[in-house]
């Protein structure tokens, strides 16, 4: 009996030994793996951190932005193009060495959701894997930040959410984006970047966002064969250009109501070449016709509405920049005429306007009575001319003196009238979407 339980034991003890043997292999060997998979993945980020680069916008010699980007061909660098939009060069300086290159060109930009590609000069770096499905909310998220000694620099967060934000399709983040990392690639564990990140203020709270790496995809598709100096992105117009833009005849907006032709005033050329310039950019495409006001008009050109969700708030985004008032003695509010909104004088002292935004008056006809009274209100005169117009054909008088005419309708004003009668809610956007869907231009 004795015996018979030594052996048991003994079998116990060497069936123990065996085992732990064989634990201990298996331990040994979930360790090793680790090792392995961390010596791929870093050898992964450190290609992925020589695809970064710092960044800084230069007017001539004169410093004007400071941010990130990275490499999405090899020598195409994608970034924010707020950051280089006044630039005429910038400095290139990848996480990995000291030296700086040059951009002074770029291949592609979109004006809405703050993007462009440039080229960079004497360099060629792996292109960083672009992400373009779908995520969970709360993914893993991370950036790169550039060395401390050897070792890379990752901090991870999460992607709440795919969210509109004030009419911008963006990636919503945890990760906390400084100034100074805008533009910077933001990335899931797969090692693709899902868009470029930054931050803003956004319901008075600062927030971090990444725009969509699938808007810098249709950038790369349709990317210019020769690329264009940065130069070409100021919003001030060559001589050749404005003689070119001063013959052309009309453009027609093509919306979801019908067309409507307009004739741009040559006798406010700095208007007429702006609105021709977003057309050839196709920044009108696909935004709302976001305002419309009985007896006055119909609004279009924000950016904030390309994307926007039923119901939201739109209206108030721009392409970045205003332009100077340029009323014309004679250009007055008359029904089919086109101006440029503005800020209240409360916030615009200088009545800039709107560097995107447009509306059509098709307005109402007014009595003597009104007009006098709009007269003492605004301390404006209208000529016995107005008067008439506006006794018989119709306008927004109110705006006279105020805003800029910059162009009229010549076809299609009964598109406009439809449009005028849609059912809007309170803040007077339409309750059914009306879109432009191009602009043409008539040579």
């Amino acid at each position: 009996m004795n015996r018979t339980v030594a052996i048991f034991v003994l079998a116990i003890f060497l069936a123990a030994c065996g085992g732990k043997e064989k634990k201990t292999q298996e331990v040994e060997q979930e360790k090793a793996t680790p090792q392995t998979e961390a010596q791929q993945d870093n050898s992964e980020w450190e290609t992925i951190h020589a695809s970064i680069a710092s960044i800084e916008s230069f007017d001539g010699t004169r410093i004007l932005e400071t941010g990130q980007g990275f490499f999405v061909g090899e020598n195409l660098l994608a970034t924010k193009y707020s950051l280089v939009s006044q630039a005429s060069n910038v400095k290139v300086k990848p996480f990995d060495e000291d030296k700086t290159y040059t951009a002074d060109k770029f291949v592609a930009f979109d004006r809405i959701n703050d993007l462009i590609i440039l080229q960079v000069e004497g360099i060629k770096r792996t292109p960083v894997q672009l992400f373009e499905g779908s995520l969970p909310n709360f993914t893993k998220s991370m950036y790169v930040a550039p060395k401390t000694g050897k070792t890379i620099q990752l901090f991870s967060g999460k992607v709440l959410n795919l969210a509109n934000v004030k009419g911008s399709k963006l990636y919503r983040l945890s990760n906390v984006i400084r100034k100074s990392q805008f533009g910077t690639p933001i990335f899931i564990e797969s090692k693709k970047a899902i868009g470029v990140a930054y931050s803003a203020t956004v319901d008075f709270e600062q927030q971090s966002f990444a725009i969509p790496a699938m808007f810098i995809s249709d950038m790369l598709k349709k990317q210019k064969t020769q690329p264009e100096s940065l130069a070409a992105l100021s919003v001030s117009t060559n001589a050749e250009t404005a003689a070119e833009n001063a013959k052309i005849k009309g453009l027609v907006l093509e919306t979801d109501a019908g067309n409507i032709t307009i004739q741009l005033f040559n006798e406010t050329p700095e208007y007429r070449d702006n609105f021709i310039r977003l057309a050839k950019e196709h920044y009108f495409d696909s935004l709302l016709i976001h305002r419309v006001i009985s007896n006055f008009g119909i609004q279009s050109g924000a950016a904030d509405t390309r994307y926007a969700q039923p119901g939201e708030s739109v209206g108030w985004k721009g392409p970045g920049y205003t332009i100077p008032a340029h009323i014309v003695p004679g250009l007055y509010h008359k029904r089919g005429m086109i101006g440029s909104p503005r800020k209240p004088d409360t916030q615009n002292q200088r009545r800039r306007s709107d560097g995107s935004q447009f509306y059509i008056v098709s307005g109402r006809k007014y009595f003597d009575n009104e007009l006098d009274e709009l007269e003492k209100q605004n301390n404006y005169q209208f000529s016995a001319e107005q008067r008439q117009v506006y006794k018989t054909v119709g306008g927004a008088p109110h705006l006279d003196g105020s805003y800029t005419v910059f162009g009229k309708v010549t076809s299609g004003m009964d598109v406009v009238d439809k449009i005028a009668k849609v059912e809007t809610d309170q803040r007077w956007r339409p309750v059914k979407d009306i879109r432009i869907k191009q602009v043409r231009i008539l040579k």
